[in-house]
């Protein structure tokens, strides 16, 4: 048992690494084709059919490149294809997702405080959202809505903020916003796999023949690489996340999960307004800084909205301990609900040594890691995984308590 739980975890490395290769691959393609096709100079003498030209200096050489809207006037002897990035980025994470929430269900999937149901359950509920994502917003692309690009992009925001909210209703938080970004992933690699490349493919076939193409496709083709363009921001964000409990664990993770969608836009679009040569619009920056930091207040300010008060459900007897210094009653609180992960030799099984090797079994411990304890357990709902020991509000109080009056107050 030991070793199988040592092999599954370097399963999780190696396949974290394969997946932040192949994103870096897919992103990296993504965002230099982007600017490319932004910064695109209409001038004369170009040949029949182009539609733009740039000229580019990198690795001590120069580079000219040329668009051609529809297609050239024939096929070229070579043609490279840029697709097995999206694949392979989606691929990786979809082995990930397997290998860490379908593998480690009750730990990173499953808070039974939020819904209590089984691990199939939870899996089956996880791989039809990916699916019937996809198949919506592929339906409404090819609706009559498609038609407006920008009514359809806004509609599409309130179609995420919906699943925002609908798995913080099911999912742990940590598992809420990594399927969020797969759902999103998913439409993004599935806009790869079933229009750009099929309908680049038509185009090549009509010139192998001899037809002139059809320039709907590259129309088509075009408005998914632009939902593309502003996805691709928010999906790292949804990625990176598990590192971040006060965005992923907090009362209104949903709400941040929609701003973050709206970050995304304004970056890209200062990127996108700069690479076209239309001005920086440097305002698009304070905006992003300021939908941040309406993120950083939600993540805290459960109080205001809610009408919670901090120190609710602290007996007189534990209120006594945080007023006075001590830590003995956050040492019960440690011990009976950390440290049989947070061990030296974890009791909990699949478990082989301490998460990130952090150990809270003796008083020293607890308070080297005062702060982690404090945003991971009492400002977020991060830990336990899945609240799997559970952890009460009361007890969460009480650390919260501890550290901001004895700790951070010193």
């Amino acid at each position: 048992m030991y070793e199988y739980a040592i092999a599954w975890e370097w399963l999780n490395f190696a396949v974290r690494w394969l997946h932040v290769i192949t994103a870096i691959a897919w992103i990296g393609s993504s965002f230099y084709f982007i600017a490319l096709d932004l910064g695109l100079v209409k001038r004369p003498g170009l040949p029949v059919g182009a539609y733009g030209e740039e000229w580019q200096v990198h690795g001590g050489g120069f580079y000219h490149i040329q668009k051609y809207l529809v297609a050239p006037a024939s096929m070229p002897e070579h043609l490279t294809w840029f697709k097995w990035e999206s694949y392979a980025t989606w691929l990786s994470g979809f082995a990930l997702l397997a290998v860490v929430y379908y593998g480690g269900a009750d730990l990173f999937l499953i808070d039974r405080t939020v819904l209590d149901i089984e691990p199939w359950q939870a899996i089956c509920l996880s791989l039809a959202s990916l699916a019937v994502g996809w198949i919506l917003y592929d339906l409404l692309c090819k609706s009559p809505l498609g038609k407006n690009t920008w009514g359809l992009m806004a509609f599409l925001y309130v179609v995420l903020i919906a699943m925002a909210w609908g798995y913080t209703q099911v999912f742990t938080g940590r598992a809420a916003f990594l399927h969020l970004g797969a759902f999103t992933a998913t439409i993004m690699s599935a806009n790869v796999f079933f229009i750009i490349i099929p309908n680049q493919k038509i185009v090549v076939a009509d010139l192998i023949a001899g037809r002139t193409p059809d320039p709907k496709y590259g129309v088509i083709a075009k408005q998914r690489s632009l939902h593309n363009n502003y996805l691709t921001l928010p999906v790292i964000f949804f990625m990176l996340s598990n590192h971040y409990p006060l965005a992923f664990a907090t009362e209104f993770n949903w709400v941040i999960a929609a701003l973050v969608f709206l970050m995304g836009v304004t970056i890209r679009h200062w990127f996108n307004t700069t690479h076209a040569r239309r001005g920086k619009p440097t305002w698009t920056w304070l905006v992003t800084v300021l939908i941040f930091i309406v993120i950083m207040w939600l993540s805290t300010v459960p109080k205001v909205l809610t009408g919670e008060e901090e120190q609710v459900g602290l007996s007189t007897r534990e209120q006594t301990f945080v007023a006075n210094g001590h830590f003995e009653a956050v040492r019960d609180v440690v011990q009976g609900r950390c440290s049989m992960c947070h061990a030296a030799e974890p009791v909990w099984e699949g478990i082989a040594r301490a998460p990130k090797n952090v150990k809270l079994e003796t008083d020293g411990e607890i308070a080297a890691h005062a702060r982690e304890i404090y945003l991971q357990a009492g400002r977020s709902h991060a830990m336990p995984p899945g609240n799997i020991t559970d952890l009460s509000p009361e007890e969460r109080q009480l650390l919260v308590a501890w550290y901001e009056t004895t700790v951070e107050g010193k």
